[in-house]
Order: C-alpha cells, then structure tokens, then sequence
C-alpha cells in the first residue's frame, strides 16, 4: 500500500507549473474553485526559459486571452525585441521580418490586414515575442494573487481516479482531487497512467538547439541555410540551430549532447570544418507530431503538450497550449460548480482537438518542404514566391498569428465561433477591458429590454452590457464566453429572445425557478 497523508480534498489538481498549467489554474482560480499544481522541478527559472532559448511568438489569441484578463500590460520584452528569430538585431518598418513559413520570411509590409474583418481597430496586436520565463513569472504571481497552491519538488508518479475524484501521488504522498489536469509536457506522466491513446506520426529528423563559442564563426553563413545534409541557422553570436534529418534518431537515444557531437553535426550539415571550442546549453528536439485521440478520460483531462506535441516551428505549440487552457478553464469550473449544461466539458473536446489536429498539420506541411531533397526544394520554391505575394503573405500571417481560429458552433452569423472583436464604446472603453473577472457576457447595441430580462433568468451567470460601439460591424447584440469566443450574434433586434435561451441551454443547465 503505498502511504497516503490527510490532505483536503481540492477542485482540482494540475500537474504542471509551466505556462499552461499556471494559466489554468488561474482560469479555474478566478471562478472560484481551489486548484493544487504539482510541479516536479525544483526551481521555476531554468536556462532553457530564458533568452534566446525561451523566446517565443505570441499568436492573437493568446494575446487576446492575456489582455482579456488584465495581464498583456504586465509583458515587457516585445517592448524591447523585435522577431529576432532569423539575425540578432531588431527589424523596424514594413520590411520587418513578420514570421516565417518553413523558414521562409514573410514581410509585415505584405499582410493585408484590412482582409480580417473582424480585427478591429485598437485590437491588441496580432504578435509579439516573450519569454517561457516572463510568460511563467507573470502567471505564477496572477496564480498566487488567486491562492492557487503550488507546490514544487513533487513529480507526479501515479494516478488512480473513480466516480468521485482522483489520488494522485508523488512518491509515497498522495493528494486527492475532484479532477486532475495532466500540463506536464510531451512525456506526460498524467497521459500514461491516464490511459489515453496518443497517436501521430515519427520525426524526421533532429533538432538541436546551442548555445556555444565558435573559434572561427565566419565559417558559418548568417540567417537559416538549407543545406544538402540539412539546416543550420545561426542569428545571435553563438546561437545556433541545426535540423539533423536522421528520424529522430540522436534524440531518441537519450545521450547528451556533447561538445564533439555536435561539432560533428555542424560540420556535416554545414559542409565546413568550423571548430567549437565551448558548448555551454543544448537540447535536443524532434519533429514527432502526436496527439492523443480524446482529450478526457472519466475525471483526469489532458492540456498542452501533454495532449498534443509536434515540432517547434513557427512556435504555435505554447500557443496552442494557452488556447487549451482559457476553453477549459471556465467549463471545468461550471461543471465543478453543477452550472454546467450536461455535456459543456465534452465540448472541451470537440472545440480544441480538431485546432490541435490542424497545428500538427501545419507543422508536418513545412517539415515535408524542409527535407534536403529535390523534390522538396522544388516546393520550397514555390511557396516563397507565394510568400512574396500580398495574398500569400496575408494568408500565411493569419494560419500563424492565429487569425482564422474558429470553433464550428452553428449559427446564422460568420462571428459565430471567433474570438469577439475588441469592440470600442463611445466613452473610449473596449470590450476586453470588461472581460477581466471571466463572465459571460451578453452585449446588446440596441437597448433591447427582452435582453435584459432574458439575462436575469440565469441567476447571475450572465453579465449584461448595453451600449453603443463606434463599428458594431452591423450586429445588433452579441453573446460572448467566458473565454472570449462569440457563443451568438445577431443582427436582427427582434425574435431573437428564443433562439438565444437554446443557445444559453447549450452552456448553462437550466436555472431552478
């Protein structure tokens, strides 16, 4: 029997201190539930969070998600450090370097953001770089502010869950919860003892990223390079990437990285004889993309790379991480809370697998035009003469940036299903500044009373907002979620009282009369 202690019992237990582990917490935190996190390592501040490793893009959702909880203000670097994903120093003006697709850069000058509809004027911006280090030093104090329990040192080694709840152990000490959410990373512990499928396809190739003094750097060409034998890219003095297309196999060994190894590496994929005097930091990553078939099992639910990983490029992994947990969040909470319509959490499912399913594509698609082989130059070819285009560019930066997010949630009007336009009232206000205390909103131009009244019946639930905009985008009243996706809109300010109670049905269950 292993030993137990007599902890209390909490709402939830999240494995995982990382971002979206944090940022869970603090979703469920807000809607008043108590949340343990379980984090193995030691210290929160590690190398490989920090600058150049750590840094990441920043997709709209996700800065829509910070801004939508009063915590965009509170990042710092991309006030500082402009894409510096391919040289070492800040890009300014419309010929900045905006992402990239595969490696190939696509120009801030040639996204026609007048395409996206629904971005309106004053939205936060669309990207911008962090930090795993900010991004979880910001989150940890919102976290503590919200008495989420963290508590460091204790991996997670097992799990057992029944009908009520589950015990989740850390060598002999146990803690019991109603639910427990596995945000611990591409080798999940949560997903193994969770039972969950985990399906995908086998890397390609090596990735490794160092940090390493070079006796003659010349040797080395600037920016990304293709090669015959793979990719290197060095930006920042000695910084650099390699892509090693030998399926994964170095990684998969589990050997560490040495000085000689990687020299080898380099040389091999460079065609050079550069000589690395000093490696200080590397790791090792691959292009295995997985995912795991459902997204729940009983009361144990999988976030991040936990549920789905893929290769760093283009960096939507923590994105898409983050979007996991600002769905979960608030339905989770509801369920918790018995607010709850009977299937809400399943929608966690079947909103978010299919978003993780198109990210993995994305990541295959620019690993298939990556390989050192002619057919695949002759596709890298071509999609940078599309990158150079305005259509191109446009279409690139929104699968990026995350634009053209949407979840299938019917309905007559094309919002539906997106992130709500960042609407401004006439006194200068915007909706994300109202989104703060993670509500339900319903936001009605017209003054409709029935509206009103309507919001009444869900004891709560639903904030009402009345009030006229500067660009309604000819909508009459929009119904908005806790996490900031447009659940209805209408443009009709009759007859709408009906369709709009289903609607609520399909989150809340029915409030007692």
């Amino acid at each position: 029997m292993k030993a137990t202690t007599n902890l209390p019992i909490h709402d939830v237990i999240i494995s995982g201190a990382g971002p979206v582990g944090l940022f869970l917490a603090c979703e469920l935190a807000l809607a008043k539930c108590s949340v343990l996190i379980l984090e193995k390592a030691e210290k929160p501040h590690l190398p490989l969070k920090r600058l150049p490793f750590g840094i990441r893009g920043l997709s709209a959702p996700t800065i829509e998600a910070l801004h939508r909880r009063g915590l965009l203000e509170e990042l710092e670097i991309h006030k500082k450090l402009k894409n510096p994903h391919m040289s070492g120093t800040p890009q300014q003006g419309p010929q900045r370097q905006a992402g990239h697709f595969a490696g190939i850069p696509f120009l801030e000058g040639n996204v026609d953001t007048s395409q996206w509809k629904y971005r309106l004027p004053g939205s936060p911006e669309a990207s911008l770089i962090s930090e795993i280090d900010e991004l979880e030093t910001i989150l940890t104090r919102r976290a503590k502010a919200l008495n989420v329990e963290i508590s460091r040192g204790l991996p997670v080694t097992d799990v057992h869950q029944n009908e009520e709840g589950v015990t989740v152990w850390s060598g002999k000490q146990s803690f019991e919860g109603k639910w427990l959410v596995g945000c611990d990373g591409s080798r999940s512990i949560v997903r193994k003892m969770g039972g969950f499928e985990f399906a995908g396809t086998e890397p390609e190739f090596t990735g490794y990223t160092t940090l390493l003094d070079i006796t003659d750097p010349e040797k080395l060409r600037p920016g990304r390079n293709v090669t015959s034998a793979g990719m290197y890219m060095q930006s920042q003095p000695g910084y650099v990437l390699i892509q090693d297309f030998d399926g994964g196999a170095f990684h998969d060994t589990g050997k560490p990285v040495t000085r000689d190894h990687i020299q080898e590496v380099l040389r091999r994929i460079s065609n050079t004889d550069v000589t690395i005097n000093a490696l200080h930091v590397a790791t090792t990553w691959t292009d295995r993309a997985r995912q795991a078939t459902g997204y729940r099992n009983g009361r144990i639910l999988l976030a991040g790379d936990a549920a789905h990983i893929h290769s760093p490029l283009g960096g939507q992994g923590l994105n898409l991480g983050l979007g996991d947990a600002m769905n979960l969040g608030w339905k989770l909470a509801a369920t918790i809370q018995n607010l709850a319509s009977d299937g809400l959490l399943n929608s966690y499912q079947t909103e978010r697998h299919p978003i993780g399913a198109q990210v993995l594509d994305w990541s295959r698609a620019q690993v298939a035009i990556m390989r050192p082989t002619s057919h695949a130059k002759a596709l890298h070819a071509i999609f940078r003469d599309l990158l150079n285009t305005r259509d191109g560019a446009t279409y690139i930066a929104g699968r990026v940036w995350g634009i053209h997010t949407h979840y299938d949630l019917g309905g007559d009007h094309p919002v539906t299903g997106r992130s709500v336009p960042n609407f401004e009232f006439d006194n200068g206000g915007k909706i994300g500044e109202l989104m703060h205390d993670g509500q339900m909103i319903l936001l009605d131009f017209t003054g409709n009373t029935s509206l009103k009244a309507l919001t009444n019946d869900f004891n709560g639930r639903i904030k009402y907002i009345s009030g006229d905009v500067k660009d309604r985008l000819e909508l009459s009243a929009v119904l908005i979620r806790p996490d900031g996706i447009v659940a209805w809109a209408s443009d009709n300010t009759f007859d709408c009282d009906e369709h709009l109670t289903r609607i609520l049905r399909n989150y809340w269950n029915v409030p007692a009369q």
